[in-house]
């Protein structure tokens, strides 16, 4: 089984999908509209919220294939599909085969 250092990859994961899903520039605005109340105030759910929707298997963080899970259900089979591939390959331990990657990935606790 791989080991990752959960904490930093779960919370980069989050951050980079909330990046992917606030900086469309196309939906900027009527999204804005549509989560602000009549005082301007942001009233749409919480990227803890977004979080735990998408972590299935209620341990804590959402890693790339929930989080994949999550947008492919939300846009359609295929969505994003470069860059999940690419955030699967480095969860997977194959992206990167150079010595400081084996200390966030490792295959046991020896």
């Amino acid at each position: 089984m791989i080991k990752m250092n959960r904490g930093k990859v779960g919370y980069l994961l989050a951050c980079a999908w909330l990046m992917c899903s606030v900086s469309l520039v196309a939906h900027a605005e009527s999204a804005l509209e549509y989560f602000t109340d009549k005082d301007g105030r942001y009233n749409g759910p919480s990227l803890e919220d977004q979080v735990a929707l998408m972590d299935t298997d209620r341990n804590g963080f959402a890693d790339v294939f929930e989080v994949r899970a999550y947008l492919e259900k939300q846009h359609g089979k295929g969505y994003q599909k470069e860059l999940l591939d690419k955030w699967e390959s480095s969860a997977a331990g194959k992206s990167c085969s150079t010595p400081f990657a084996k200390e966030l990935y490792s295959d046991s606790n020896r």
